[in-house]
């Protein structure tokens, strides 16, 4: 499918599936890897003008995800749209998702192939759902995104990487994304990380969480807020991260000064 990226707006899609028969128009998934191609040059690219410094992370979107933007044409404050499909049309969502999934595992591949260290998994639009359409519509396809993309690696003599899964605003289910497949759960801000850490237990790391517009206080209450997140997660099996994406207009010099106090406070952290 053509899409386009509007300025303000995020990526758009000029003609949404509309109908069931519009699946016929997509492409094979296999397709993928020649289309793509660009983006392992630029991971590749990146890879070598980083020298080491720090990880490159591959990410992509998950199957639903990508549904929401095919189906709507953007993005959407209800889904209403996607989710009439899985109501309505829940044999053609399946037939999708299925494709999205063929479509992702060579593409995640093709990422550590060219040099990406760890791969994340976006399931931005997770929230939308709610515990028994996210069992049945997104989570299957997300744990066949882990098992194949890790099968896949193996036959292909390549070493393991890390998988990180973030779904945003899907706390109902990280009991069932801690046994996904994946080494990483990211968190958004609106959970608390000892409930998290209650939930999932002590096998899988947690990634997050610290509310994106906390980049709007000053510099001094960043620190403190990153101090108490810290101390809120614990210094085991934690990345710490923002809670979801950065916003156009945060000035970079705040963004510097989370990741300063992450530093700061993690060695004070590991010294006690």
């Amino acid at each position: 499918m053509e899409v386009t990226m509007v300025p303000g707006k995020g990526p758009c899609f000029p003609e949404p599936l509309r109908e069931e028969r519009d699946l016929e128009r997509l492409r094979d998934p296999a397709a993928v890897v020649s289309e793509l191609a660009y983006v392992f040059q630029a991971i590749t690219l990146t890879r070598q003008r980083l020298a080491g410094r720090v990880p490159l992370i591959g990410f992509a979107g998950a199957p639903w995800t990508l549904m929401t933007y095919m189906i709507e044409g953007g993005s959407s404050s209800t889904m209403a749209q996607a989710k009439r499909w899985l109501y309505q049309r829940p044999k053609a969502s399946h037939q999708l998702l299925r494709i999205l999934t063929d479509a992702l595992v060579p593409y995640l591949v093709g990422q550590v192939v060219a040099g990406a260290q760890a791969l994340q998994l976006f399931e931005s639009h997770a929230g939308h759902l709610g515990p028994q359409l996210f069992n049945k519509f997104a989570l299957p396809y997300i744990r066949d995104v882990a098992k194949r993309v890790k099968a896949m690696l193996q036959e292909a003599g390549l070493a393991p990487v890390p998988m990180i899964v973030f779904a945003k605003d899907g706390h109902f289910a990280l009991e069932e994304l801690a046994q996904a497949g994946y080494e990483v759960v990211g968190l958004d801000w609106t959970v608390a990380p000892q409930k998290a850490r209650e939930r999932v237990g002590k096998n899988v790391t947690l990634q997050g969480n610290l509310d994106p517009c906390a980049l709007y206080a000053p510099e001094e209450e960043i620190g403190r807020l990153v101090q108490q997140m810290l101390d809120d997660f614990g210094p085991q099996r934690y990345i710490a991260n923002l809670g979801h994406g950065l916003y156009p207009d945060m000035d970079p010099e705040h963004v510097g000064a989370f990741v300063d106090a992450v530093h700061k406070y993690s060695r004070a952290l590991r010294q006690n």
